[in-house]
């Protein structure tokens, strides 16, 4: 028997890196968290599918380029990289908030392509994010969020308090909820 297929998808502005207010539009204002990088080595070290969900208005606002967006992804990845991680697909949503898109999370869009491409079960995967829309993206594919008191994590936990929305799983960081992640999987192993 095959064995399945899972992936841990994660948002990138408040969770791989520091989500600036008027966005990140160059390698120079990357920073990564606190933790990231040794978070996503050991994610590199497991048999999840990693896969970067994000939402990049910036583009569709005009203040940046696709071409810059690729620029900061491909200096992550090597960064990434150099600590030990991987990452097997980045996927982003270009379009402003207006266009309603199709991609834009909270649409579960992007992660039904992570299915596709991938050949993922959504329902042995994670979702790790910092903001509502990450929670809602993560719930209509049918992925288990969790939510990340960095970036806007604070003020999503007080939104999704604030809506009729079941909370998600919170976590201080991507370290901790990776920290989560490999304990359910190894006490399902068990």
């Amino acid at each position: 028997m095959q064995p399945v297929k899972r992936a841990v998808f994660l948002d990138r502005d408040g969770v791989i890196n520091i989500n600036r207010p008027h966005n990140v539009t160059s390698w120079q204002e990357f920073v990564f968290e606190s933790g990231a990088l040794s978070a996503l080595a050991r994610l590199a070290a497991t048999d999840f599918s990693l896969v970067v969900v994000s939402n990049q208005s910036a583009i569709g606002r005009g203040q940046m380029t696709r071409a810059a967006v690729d620029e900061i992804h491909a200096q992550m990845l090597r960064a990434i990289e150099r600590a030990g991680g991987r990452l097997d697909r980045i996927y982003y949503c270009p379009h402003a908030p207006q266009e309603q898109c199709a991609c834009r999370k909270p649409s579960p869009e992007m992660l039904w392509r992570g299915r596709a491409e991938l050949g993922v079960d959504l329902t042995q995967s994670f979702f790790i994010g910092d903001w509502i829309d990450d929670v809602r993206a993560a719930r209509s594919a049918g992925v288990t969020p969790l939510l990340v008191r960095t970036g806007r994590g604070l003020a999503a936990q007080q939104e999704i308090e604030r809506s009729a929305l079941p909370p998600p799983l919170i976590f201080e960081n991507l370290a901790a909820a990776t920290e989560w992640i490999f304990k359910q999987t190894q006490a399902a192993t068990k």
